[in-house]
């Protein structure tokens, strides 16, 4: 039996969410984004991050599938960007707003038909 795709989103927005809670996953992220992908030692030469946390953020960042890690030459890994989780989440988001969105506006009929 196949989990129901809304758990599945639930769960991909989740592990997007816990990567992007913290500031150095996000600093990854934009200067992957900025200038294409990298290795460990690439980051770790531009950003005020150690290589070896920079290795533990770029795990965790991959097994949230926001990058995508591709062998390189003398088995040097490049991290690149994949967007496809940032997607489910934003949808997530946007599912929540409306609902959302929705009771404040029956809120707001609601106290606009009260004396």
């Amino acid at each position: 039996m196949q989990p129901e795709p809304s758990l599945d989103r639930e769960a991909v927005a989740e592990q997007v969410f816990v990567a992007l809670a913290d500031p150095s996953r996000r600093t990854i992220l934009a200067e992957l984004a900025a200038s294409g992908p990298a290795t460990a030692t690439d980051l770790a030469d531009r950003l005020p991050i150690t290589r070896q946390a920079i290795a533990k953020h770029l795990t965790l960042l991959s097994e949230a599938g926001l990058l995508i890690a591709e062998p390189g030459e003398r088995r040097r890994v490049r991290y690149r960007l994949h967007s496809a989780p940032i997607q489910l989440a934003q949808q997530f988001l946007a599912a929540l707003a409306t609902n959302w969105d929705s009771n404040l506006d029956a809120l707001k009929t609601h106290l606009d038909t009260q004396p």
